[in-house]
């Protein structure tokens, strides 16, 4: 275990590009058929070592990190730019040399109070800085001449346990250090709630699934009508030659416990949906955040259940834990070092012969630096299978330059293929491999192409220009 590089921020520079979907993606209350990604560049220097560039980029999803109904699509992407610009202003007013770690613990607090203060919940504030602190791993590494997994392994951010009292700074470094990257990671196929069930194009089409053995199936919050479109679910899958398994997901549209006891009934005693019952791995956040903060799940909790979007504090799990709930996701867009630290709670947890875990669900990564990242991630902490359905909603690597897809491909042979004119991600039998990822630096051997990049845009929106 390494000490912890001390590093200073020069520059952060925020830039956008957009990004429209060959089909719609309809999750929770939301269809979405465009949306534009971020991407970070931050200049660093390391002590003793010289300047150096990283980089981060992220889809910003809409009505996502925020669902209220009151506001419009637009509106919730402005909140992750205003979350975007907050943090900036934050990081790099945190003068001198700290470890990286240390920028974002200086500076977390202070964003979730201007973001509230803006009316930006705390899901969205925590955007910002996942964002920077990918991109600021990125440079560090870099300047290390170390790949991610190495890099993690010794600690070179300094993660401790200062945000998360419930377990020690030990814990944290021994499962750091007891942590081997899994070479393959298995893809599992998103299900959107407009996504084709039956037939040419369905879910068993392999053309489709691109021969996936875990499949994620959305749910729209109604017990009766979920239960019966994940009964057709059902037998499509059935038709598939392999084993396969399955998790839901409500994205917090089921309004209370009742109705989600009417679809855990359901699925104990329906036979008609023994296909999906009987492969199912865990439930993910069936309620609204809120809603599950006071809602523990008493019986229900013979089924695993995680949080997702109830995910928006460092005390999340602990909280969630308390009500019954078995598991937590592992985003890159809700911060890398919370997931680590989520990860060291789970095994820690699971010593006493009960089961916690993590799981790896994916907003959309797209093909670059954003599928990299976050499936390095997962494979850092021991995530055997992840929702990936960037490369199911969006084209290859959309509408970045020929030139950029091209460098991706060069550095990552084994997690990108040619197919005609389209570069697009390479799934082997159903896994995504990791053999790449171990490039100096956070899962990437390349970078975008700068020049081709706009400036973020200024937050547009009446409410957000009000405050």
């Amino acid at each position: 275990m390494m000490t912890a590089p001390r590093i200073a921020l020069r520059e952060i520079t925020l830039f956008e590009r957009p990004v429209a979907f060959v089909r719609p993606f309809r999750f929770g209350a939301v269809t979405v058929i465009a949306a534009p990604q971020v991407f970070v560049r931050v200049e660093l220097d390391v002590e003793g070592r010289g300047v150096f560039t990283g980089a981060s980029a992220e889809l910003m999803v809409p009505k996502w990190f925020d669902k209220r109904p009151h506001l419009e699509i637009a509106e919730t992407v402005d909140e992750l730019r205003q979350s975007l610009g907050i943090a900036r202003g934050l990081y790099l007013a945190h003068t001198g040399y700290h470890s990286a770690f240390d920028f974002h613990v200086a500076c977390i607090a202070d964003q979730i109070k201007a973001c509230a203060e803006a009316d930006i919940p705390p899901l969205a504030a925590a955007f910002g800085p996942a964002e920077i602190d990918k991109a600021i791993c990125d440079a560090l590494l870099r300047a290390l001449d170390l790949n991610f997994f190495d890099g993690m392994v010794a600690n070179i951010a300094g993660l401790d346990a200062r945000l998360a009292p419930d377990i020690s700074g030990d814990d944290v470094s021994a499962f750091l250090a007891s942590r081997e990257r899994l070479e393959r990671v298995a893809l599992r196929h998103t299900v959107g709630l407009d996504d084709v069930i039956e037939g040419p194009g369905g879910v068993a089409d392999i053309r489709e699934n691109s021969g996936a053995r875990y499949f994620k199936l959305k749910m729209n919050g109604d017990p009766h009508a979920d239960a019966a479109r994940l009964t057709r679910i059902g037998r499509a899958l059935g038709t598939l030659p392999y084993e396969y398994k399955v998790t839901l997901d409500a994205n917090e549209q089921y309004a209370d416990l009742e109705a989600l006891g009417l679809l855990v009934d359901r699925l104990d005693h329906d036979v008609a949906l023994a296909p999906i019952a009987s492969k199912l791995l865990y439930i993910e956040q069936p309620m609204p955040r809120d809603a599950t903060r006071q809602s523990p799940l008493g019986p229900l909790s013979s089924r695993n259940f995680i949080i997702d979007e109830a995910d928006d504090s460092w005390d999340a799990f602990p909280a969630a834990k308390a009500l019954g709930y078995r598991g937590i996701s592992s985003k890159s867009c809700k911060g890398i070092y919370k997931s680590i630290v989520n990860a060291t709670r789970a095994a820690k947890w699971s010593t006493g012969g009960e089961a916690w875990f993590i799981t790896g669900e994916d907003l959309t990564c797209q093909a670059g630096l954003g599928v990299q990242q976050d499936l390095a991630l997962g494979a850092l902490i021991g995530v055997t299978h992840a929702e990936r359905n960037g490369h199911h909603y969006v084209d290859g690597f959309g509408a970045s330059p020929a030139v950029e897809a091209e460098a991706f491909l060069t550095a990552h042979p084994d997690l990108y293929g040619r197919d005609g004119d389209v570069i697009r991600l390479k799934i082997h039998d159903g896994d995504l491999l990791t053999g790449s990822l171990t490039s100096a630096g956070f899962a990437s051997g390349a970078h975008p192409d700068w020049t081709a990049l706009a400036p973020l845009q200024r937050p547009r929106t009446r409410i957000l220009q009000e405050h």
